[in-house]
């Protein structure tokens, strides 16, 4: 997940640091040599904003994109839940545990979160949905919305 605290300022970022932040979303394993290469600076100058956009937690992590069919992760749903109010909170930390739950966001509408849920198979994504997530203290509802093809655009 995001910044968890609250009143997180943004970190002022100009060209150089857009450009890098493009090369990483596009190849996170890419070396600080070929981000140098590829942004126009030197190595070092490389290194020193990729540190600095780092320990400012613009970059939180690197990671890899997974392909969730080919990982084994056939069935999908944006799950919505409506919360009692005042559970967020507590209820944050519990969501982000669950293994099978991919995404957590907090939201304004009709519902308060919607979840991205990636489970091995319809059983596994009930299972997920109606022992884990509608058990949960502060969940007064929920809505299943099943991912029939997954378009990633970054």
């Amino acid at each position: 997940m995001a910044a968890k605290d609250e009143g997180t300022e943004p970190v002022p970022l100009d060209e150089i640091d857009q450009k890098i932040i493009s090369e990483l979303t596009r190849d996170g394993r890419m070396s600080v040599t070929q981000v140098a290469e590829n942004v126009h600076i030197s190595r070092a100058h490389a290194y020193t904003r990729i540190g600095r956009l780092t320990s400012e937690g613009v970059l939180s992590r690197f990671t890899a994109l997974v392909d969730p069919i080919k990982a084994g992760l056939r069935s999908s749903a944006y799950v919505t839940l409506k919360l009692k109010q005042d559970s967020w909170r507590e209820l944050r930390d519990l969501l982000a545990a669950i293994p099978e739950v991919h995404h957590v966001a907090l939201v304004g509408g009709d519902f308060d979160v919607i979840l991205l849920v990636r489970a091995v198979d319809n059983i596994d994504l009930r299972r997920v949905i109606f022992d884990q997530l509608q058990s949960m203290p502060g969940v007064l509802d929920t809505q299943t919305f099943l991912v029939f093809e997954d378009v990633d655009t970054r």
